[in-house]
């Protein structure tokens, strides 16, 4: 069966998908979770006790403390607190750190650092899976043993304001509570007010006893201009004059019944230095952990440095505080400084509580639990502990009670440590026999892509694929039988869930018998190929002879960065590796037209033939301008036409050196990567408050030019649209405080934007629909190219527009720049060089992975700019949210990706099956570094990076490769090759 490249790449990348969630969905492991979803009194274990002894204290301790406030301040990193910012800003907390009744602890939160699954460690105790990074947006309800349940179901009334995430979380567990929205970033005044509000009311009542306070303005403020803005310091003012009011409302409460009360200062994860978070960089995961009660010892005056604690211990010391039982999937320990005012008896006996609570989980998680040195560490406790007791309850009063309590104290603090280590490591146990069904999908796949280029890049552009004879063949129904044999052995004998087991049975069959079927395609290829070899072997002595210096550098470039992923370094500063690639590919463009205008022509000048070529290109570089200045009409004043004809020679030798200086501008736009974040960048001191009317400027310059380099091309219709788009994107900068308007000195009045956002997505959708008719038409009519070309460059104009919108505002430079090199190298670089359609597939391939991370993006998820999924939205709308979020991200390479349909289907005038070609290469270039990463990540699963480096960069391609997949969709549907095709 004949399929046209186009064809064959696009159902390539769309079945590598398939096995990518696959891999994906075996690779992220399921938590640590124990059997029994909810823990209750009756699973209490009593006191331990020796032979002759037993003791009468079986019930659950009763609370700490009456009432128990949680003061949240979201993104607040641990030097807010305890560096300088913390005493200029904080200074009632200052005192109380230092001369108050409080333990001060740094908590440390574990990758990813975004709200959701931080919420879930602080009141679970577990470690979220890394797949809660997508859930972050659309949480549901929480239904694991978590402190707010047991809370509940003890008849404690529990109060929240704040954000909205803990409402999704826990839907029916307040008995008062008002949610703000978490993704409004400009917001960082009124998001916080709507919290405060309610405390003076909240405060003179005793009808609570937990009260939860999530804060989300900092975060906000961090989002917006990073953590060293000046609007910081006035937002920690704020909480701590918030922390002041709960305080003193707290402490004369006290007065009254005589029961301490306890207040827990915290963050759920920090800021990196860009603003963000998500990552695993020491700003976003320390956070700092106030304990504040009268039931502390007061502190002498001398400050020392907070010990560093997990974000997990938070859920069983709340447990304990309130006299509740310790959630069942905790993974936490007990921090000792919440019950040393306690008498010793009751102290071991909350460690004894934590540390069989920590070896039931373990029980029910690890088969050889018992050889566990944490559980042999606990067994040796216990037993000490009972020894403690017996001699208690025989009314022991010596020195040796003392001694032996303390040890046994020491005891059980090493062995809640060996115990929440070993449960720790539980959490990298994958789903190896799903991820090896996906693999072996991607590796089927990229075999095939591989195998079929020498046809797919023919001049017919067509692959004959082998159905008939591997599907009717002995060897399909081998493997068939094969795999379903490993499928039944696997399924019935493994103990550990697996997802591929839990699918039915006849679609597993099902996918079994694809395998069988494109290994069969694959081998059925390779043969075809070793046969044609062996006739043509004399010709396949000088196989590299035609290759030119371009096409090594192309090669070793694309083969070289898939190698590096290999290294969590060049992982980190992959940006690296892709700018060093775009500068190199400039200089040997630089080198090309050298040759091409100075050294041929030099050698060649007695040679006829080659003199009736330089005429042929003459006339050929006549049409590439007759050509332009048709696209382009009474829009291009002609005298710049006739400059650039006339110029033509040396505008074509200093174009790939311009390239090179605009890439080396966009550098220090913004810092990315890891090793060089921290440090200042162009990005940071235009969006800083004191040079708003210098980023006012840039946007309005950035904007004007925007339309000039677009509108050429565009129906007279469209360039209306974008005019008044860009307008809209002005006015909704202007609306959210980010610009100012020429007559307005200062933004008082900000509004979320949302009326001129929407207005802007009006005009997108217009110019959208515009040339998707234009497409449409010439793809029936099919008689004007023209035609063709308007509808594509309309429908990119489209996405741009919406870039432009969704871009933060400094980043409209590197839109500009963008523009500005697709127009030079369409124009004086690929047209003059005669770049096939491969050549230029790649260079595109390029360049979008490096404006990728030209916009600041980078391999972690703190880079992720959340805030675009909510441009134009009054609430969060699920599929509008995650499809902005992820277009604001990857613009860069999709825009790339379609400038490149844009122009080879211009070129189809000289060679009909470019479009086909540039799509089959599109799609091999994304498949070979997918399929290897694939591989490197299941040989690193246990490396030490693997989930704070390797693991976001996976979920970075897997995107990056449905939206590939989507792009090859767009150029099989415009592929004029494939369409002939299918009428003959």
């Amino acid at each position: 069966m004949k399929v046209s490249s186009s064809v064959l790449a696009c159902c390539c990348l769309l079945i590598q998908v398939f096995g990518m969630m696959l891999f994906i969905r075996g690779f992220f492991p399921a938590p640590v979770r124990s059997q029994s979803r909810k823990s209750t009194s009756a699973q209490i274990p009593p006191e331990p006790a020796t032979a002759g002894a037993s003791s009468n204290w079986t019930t659950h301790p009763p609370p700490l403390f009456k009432k128990v406030v949680i003061f949240l301040i979201d993104a607040l990193r641990q030097d807010f607190v305890y560096g300088p910012k913390g005493k200029e800003h904080m200074p009632y907390l200052t005192q109380l750190l230092e001369k108050g009744t409080t333990h001060s602890f740094i908590a440390k939160a574990t990758a990813p650092t975004v709200t959701m699954p931080r919420i879930k460690a602080l009141m679970t105790g577990s470690i979220p899976g890394f797949m809660d990074v997508v859930m972050n947006l659309n949480s549901h309800e929480l239904l694991d043993d978590n402190v707010i349940w047991q809370a509940k179901q003890a008849g404690k009334r529990i109060v929240f304001y704040g954000d909205d995430t803990w409402i999704r979380l826990f839907p029916k567990h307040f008995s008062e509570y008002d949610g703000t929205t978490s993704f409004f970033v400009s917001d960082y005044t009124e998001v916080d007010n709507n919290v405060t509000r309610h405390l003076d009311d909240i405060l003179r009542r005793n009808d609570w006893d937990m009260l939860i306070l999530h804060y989300l303005g900092l975060d906000h403020i961090g989002h917006l201009t990073g953590p060293h803005s000046h609007l910081v310091g006035p937002k920690l003012l704020e909480m701590d004059t918030v922390l002041r009011k709960i305080s003193i409302a707290l402490m004369s409460q006290e007065e009254d019944i005589s029961v301490p009360s306890l207040i827990v200062l915290c963050g759920d994860h920090g800021m990196s230095e860009t603003g963000s978070h998500g990552g695993s960089s020491e700003e976003e995961v320390q956070t700092p952990l106030v304990l504040i009660s009268s039931a502390f010892e007061k502190k002498g005056g001398t400050s020392k440095l907070p010990e560093i604690v997990q974000q997990t211990d938070i859920a069983p010391t709340l447990a304990i505080s309130l006299g509740l039982p310790i959630s069942q999937n905790s993974l936490g320990m007990l921090l000792p400084q919440t019950v040393e005012h306690k008498s010793m008896r009751e102290q071991l006996r909350f460690f004894h509580l934590n540390g069989h609570q920590l070896c039931m989980l373990l029980k029910q998680n690890l088969e050889a639990y018992e050889k566990d040195d944490g559980v042999e560490l606990f067994r040796k406790a216990e037993k000490s502990h009972g020894n403690w007791i017996k001699l208690y309850l025989e009314g022991n009063t010596s020195e040796t009670l003392t001694n032996l309590g303390k040890k046994v104290l020491k005891q059980y603090l090493e062995a809640l440590k060996n115990l929440s280590s070993s449960l720790g490591k539980q959490i990298a146990e994958y789903d190896i026999y799903s991820m090896s069904i996906g693999a072996v999908i991607a590796l089927e796949i990229l075999f095939l892509l591989l195998l079929s280029i020498p046809s797919a890049l023919s001049s017919q552009a067509h692959f004959d694929v082998p159905l008939s004879s591997p599907l009717f063949s002995l060897l399909f129904y081998m493997m068939c039988l094969v795999l379903s044999a490993i499928h039944v052995i696997v399924c019935t004998s493994s103990e550990k869930v697996c997802f591929f087991c839990s699918i039915s049975w006849a679609l597993a069959l099902g996918i079994m018998m694809f395998i069988s079927a494109l290994s069969c395609i694959v081998l059925s290829t390779l043969g075809k190929m070793l046969a044609k070899s062996q006739c043509h072997n004399k010709k396949q002595d000088s196989t590299f002879s035609g290759w030119s210096e371009l096409d090594l550098l192309l090669l070793i470039g694309t083969l070289g960065h898939v190698l590096s992923m290999g290294a969590s370094s060049f992982i980190e500063e992959e940006h690296q590796t892709w700018y060093f690639l775009t500068n190199t590919l400039c200089l040997a463009l630089a080198q090309e037209m050298c040759r091409k205008y100075f050294l041929v022509k030099k050698v060649n000048l007695l040679d006829s033939a080659q003199d009736e070529e330089s005429k042929n290109e003459g006339l050929y570089m006549d049409k590439i301008y007759d050509t332009h200045k048709k696209e382009m009409k009474e829009q291009t004043i002609p005298l710049l036409l006739q400059f650039a004809k006339h110029y033509e020679k040396w505008i074509a030798l200093l174009s790939p050196w311009a390239i090179l200086i605009i890439c080396r501008l966009l550098r220090t736009l913004n810092q990315t990567g890891i090793q060089w974040i921290h440090r200042p960048d162009f990005g940071h001191w235009l969006t800083s408050s004191e040079h708003k009317a210098e980023l006012s400027f840039l946007v309005a310059v950035c904007l004007i030019m925007i339309f000039i380099l677009i509108q050429g091309r565009c129906s007279f219709i469209s360039k209306v649209a974008l005019a008044f788009g860009l307008l809209g994107v002005y006015c909704y900068r202007a609306a959210i405080g980010h610009v100012l308007y020429p007559w307005s000195k200062n933004s008082n009045s900000l509004s979320q934007g949302i009326t001129e956002a929407r207005f802007v997505y009006i005009f997108v959708l217009g110019i959208l629909f515009t040339g998707t008719k234009d497409l449409l038409k010439s793809q029936v009519i099919y008689t004007d190219p023209r035609t063709k070309s308007v509808g594509l460059w309309e429908v990119y104009s489209g996405f741009i527009l919406l870039a432009a919108l969704l871009y933060r505002p400094h980043n409209l430079v590197v839109l500009v720049f963008c523009l500005l090199m697709q127009t030079t190298l369409s124009m004086f670089i690929w047209n003059l060089l005669k770049h096939d359609a491969a050549q230029i597939t790649i260079m595109h391939y390029w360049f979008g992975q490096a404006f990728f991370f030209f916009q600041g993006n980078s391999n972690t998820i703190s880079t992720v700019d959340i805030s675009a999924g909510f441009v134009g939205l009054e609430s969060y709308v699920e599929l509008p949210a995650i499809f902005l979020t992820m277009f604001a991200t990857y613009s860069g390479p999709l825009l790339w990706a379609i400038h490149l349909l844009w122009y080879l289907s211009s070129e189809t005038n000289r060679f009909s099956t470019t479009v086909a070609h540039g799509c089959y290469c599109y799609a091999v270039i994304r498949s070979i570094p997918v399929t290897v990463y694939i591989i490197l990540v299941t040989a690193f699963r246990y490396h030490l990076f693997i989930w704070s480096v390797f693991s976001p960069k996976l979920l970075y391609e897997a995107i990056h490769l449905f939206i590939s997949a989507g792009v090859c969709v767009m150029f099989t549907a415009v592929d004029k090759n494939q369409i002939s095709k299918s009428e003959n």
